[in-house]
């Protein structure tokens, strides 16, 4: 893959903002090879993701920050700018169901996700054979019901020892503290087997099937204190039929689960995704 900075923006509109950004690549050779904008208009508010090949640019990541920082400091900026080659940390957690682990560590270990899987953190030991057989480390905390705090410090320690950028709940059936939501602010990612905000909840598929539905979902979004109602990153729907039972509707939504939480995690690790408020804007290839 071409090295590349990525370019990420969101800041106020303003008149002049797309010229600055540029103007400064233009004065630093800079080659841009993908580039995504949008503007709020009810919130007025300007977002922007350029990707820009690092070997046309005639300075390095840290002094890109440097001379970009007044121009940020101008218009207001939220920014940051990254180097591709700088592979995310990513740790996995689970509980039985290995559907979505099992899909993610697969595109890792093809290549299709760039990042580093530093560790699964599952409250149960059953997918221990299939997670070391990937050599990725596994650590079984479990979850007592009566003291859920000291695994949940146990939970943290391991995160903050493995220094994971991104915590993925692939069919974590545990409920994530509030500190914890706030200290991994838009950082820690889940699949919703739903298409939300619609059959919230336990079994949605049965929820689904008694109420007929023609189409069902899955959902992915960054876990808040607010459960199931963080940003949403991704989401996607299969069709269904009179004739399929609930058991069918648990084996199609698997498998848009899985599409669905992998697509997800992608963008975030290639920085397509802007938060801002409750919603995000998806700069998806």
């Amino acid at each position: 893959m071409k090295k590349t900075f990525r370019l990420v923006i969101s800041c106020p509109d303003r008149v002049g903002l797309v010229a600055a950004v540029s103007q400064f690549l233009n004065e630093r050779q800079g080659s841009i090879i993908e580039a995504s904008h949008h503007t709020d208009i009810e919130q007025k508010w300007f977002f922007m993701r350029h990707e820009i090949d690092a070997d046309s640019l005639n300075i390095d990541v840290e002094t890109f920050r440097e001379e970009f920082a007044p121009i940020a400091e101008e218009f207001n900026m939220r920014w940051y700018v990254k180097d591709s080659e700088d592979r995310p940390k990513v740790i996995l957690m689970a509980t039985k169901e290995s559907h979505c682990l099992n899909d993610i560590m697969h595109r890792w270990h093809t290549g299709e996700l760039n990042c580093e899987i530093v560790g699964v953190i599952a409250n149960h030991e059953e997918l221990r054979s299939m997670v070391e057989w990937y050599k990725i480390p596994y650590h079984c905390i479990p979850v007592p019901k009566e003291n859920k705090m000291s695994a949940f410090q146990k939970i943290e320690a391991c995160i903050d020892d493995a220094q994971a950028d991104t915590i993925v709940l692939a069919r974590y059936m545990q409920i994530f503290p509030e500190y914890l939501c706030e200290k991994y602010r838009h950082r820690v990612i889940n699949i919703h087997h739903s298409f939300l905000p619609s059959f919230i909840g336990a079994k949605p598929y049965h929820q689904a099937a008694v109420r007929g539905v023609k189409l069902i979902g899955a959902t992915c979004h960054y876990v808040t204190a607010d459960l199931d109602a963080g940003p949403i990153i991704e989401q996607d729907v299969i069709r269904v039929r009179h004739s399929h039972s609930a058991e069918d509707m648990v084996r199609l939504g698997k498998d848009i689960e899985k599409l669905v939480l992998s697509r997800g995690l992608r963008y975030h690790l290639e920085d397509r995704v802007l938060v801002h408020g409750n919603k995000t804007v998806v700069f998806a290839e």
